[in-house]
């Protein structure tokens, strides 16, 4: 379905051009409005009496006790410190500042400030329209290549330990990625899909089972319905592989399920053992739809080809996959920065490096190791087991720390077998940065920080003019009436200048 706003262009562009405009006509109506008010101050000086009005706030200023200022800055400390509560809850729940957002949102668009584009959805198009650019690609939700089975993996932990491996929002995010990518043409939904697509958001367990059931029950060939079921019933692999043969064997002609149902058949097969045939199955389809290269099917390859331990296969996928137009991924750099460790690991020994220098081949060792960790700077405390490993999401943040537990999960086994490949991480990793990123990181606001110092500098004052009721109101007076004074010979002056220039 197209989107409305690119329906009608020629609204847009006059919505466009309405912006700039206004954008470019700001200054003049600035200094438009300033002209305009001093030429009603001129005009209206003698009507409304502006200068006994000016005469009588400073009598007026001048006559107010301590305890005004006292109740004065009271309240100015108490309006900004709620707004620093409000502010700072703000920012803790959503990530950024209330005020910013506001101004973003509402005030950024009239002034013709450039709006974000929309992001690229999870699953490119077969014809490979909606592939994102590298930069869009590592600020984004990706899916899991490598995902565990829900029903023959994931529940083992609940059984065992009676908590949920996976957060409601990376299942919601899952449900989203089933509801587009099983029914593509909402147009043509015929009854076993509505039930589907009302199974994918069913958040318990057992009510997308019935729900599956019910759809073939509708219809006996229902794909999709059998891929729920070997998701999520099957308690064991070799289930969940016969049911995903069913579901293959009545997919027909739709291009999402033939991809789906034939992935998660070669990672059976990887999981049961049968690894060459899992790399025959992955290689297959990924000739098969070329097009389909960011569901990464090569990091599926890439795991199972280094089980294989068939270096000079992995060697090639990288040369194909690991190009700068291309989206990286801590699978390509950790990957590429193995192979080159593997191949000096052995005899590496920081202390002979230390007195004859780097080797060549060590170096680069060593600079793939650093480029790995400037990806993904989380990645090596996996690896080296400083912090526990817990059971991969279903959805992973490029360069976050979602991404470096869904590597080591399955990668750590690879480091292992690779002798002396640790300890060369080891030794080298922390050389990256002087101090190890954090990515994401969150930096406080400036109006959180303009509303901090605005609440401490308002509560000085109210503390000061409690204690020193006389002497800072000796201090308000002065200000209070230099500034009338000020403002007063400032009009004078501006409203004298056309009769001396007449």
């Amino acid at each position: 379905m197209e989107d409305s706003s690119g329906s009608n262009p020629q609204s847009l562009g006059f919505t466009e051009k309405f912006k700039s405009w206004l954008s470019w006509s700001w200054a003049y109506v600035c200094f438009l409005w300033l002209g305009m008010v001093l030429v009603m101050v001129y005009v209206l000086w003698s009507p409304l009496k502006l200068h006994e009005s000016l005469t009588s706030a400073s009598v007026f200023l001048n006559t107010l006790t301590p305890k005004f200022y006292v109740a004065l800055t009271g309240t100015s400390s108490l309006i900004s410190g709620l707004i620093l509560i409000f502010e700072w809850w703000y920012f803790r729940k959503y990530g950024t500042s209330f005020i910013e957002q506001v101004s973003v949102s509402h005030l950024r668009p009239l002034l013709g400030g450039v709006e974000s584009g929309s992001t690229t959805g999870l699953f490119s198009s077969v014809n490979g329209d909606a592939e994102p650019r590298p930069s869009v690609s590592e600020c984004k939700v990706w899916r899991n290549p490598l995902n565990l089975f829900r029903g023959a993996e994931y529940n083992r932990y609940t059984w065992v330990t009676g908590k949920e491996p996976l957060t409601y929002y990376d299942m919601n995010l899952s449900a989203q990625d089933h509801q587009t990518f099983f029914t593509g043409d909402t147009q043509q939904l015929r009854p076993e899909d509505t039930v589907m697509q009302k199974a994918w958001r069913e958040r318990n367990p057992q009510a997308r089972i019935r729900a599956a059931y019910q759809a073939i029950e509708l219809n006996h060939e229902c794909a999709a319905a059998y891929v729920l079921l070997a998701e999520e019933e099957a308690t064991t692999i070799t289930e969940a592989e016969r049911l995903f043969k069913k579901a293959l064997t009545i997919a027909g002609k739709d291009i999402n399920l033939l991809v789906y149902i034939k992935r998660r058949l070669a990672m059976c097969a990887r999981k049961l053992g049968r690894i060459k045939e899992a790399v025959k199955m992955m290689r297959d389809l990924m000739k098969e739809f070329p097009l389909l290269g960011m569901l990464n099917i090569h990091e599926n390859l890439l795991e199972a080809l280094l089980e294989l331990q068939a270096y000079a296969d992995v060697q090639a996928v990288l040369a194909k996959y690991d190009d700068i137009s291309l989206p990286k991924s801590a699978t390509i750099c950790y990957t590429s920065a193995l192979l080159k460790a593997r191949a000096v690991s052995d005899k590496f020994s920081p202390e002979a490096a230390s007195r004859r220098g780097l080797s060549t081949a060590e170096m680069n060792a060593v600079e793939a190791i650093h480029r790995a960790v400037e990806f993904n700077p989380h990645v090596p405390k996996y690896l080296l087991e400083m912090k526990s490993l817990i059971l991969p999401p279903e959805h992973i943040l490029k360069r976050g720390d979602s991404e470096a537990v869904a590597y080591a999960f399955f990668h750590l086994q690879h480091w292992k077998r690779a002798e002396g490949a640790l300890n060369l991480l080891h030794c080298t990793w922390e050389g990256t940065f002087h101090e190890v990123s954090v990515y994401p990181k969150k930096e406080l606001p400036f109006f959180i920080l303009f509303t901090a110092g605005l609440c401490s500098f308002t509560a000085m004052l109210a503390m000061l003019t409690h204690q020193f009721p006389e002497l800072m109101g000796v201090f308000a007076k002065a200000v209070s009436t230099a500034t009338v004074r000020c403002c007063m010979q400032s009009t004078h002056s501006i409203i004298t200048l056309p009769k001396s220039c007449g």
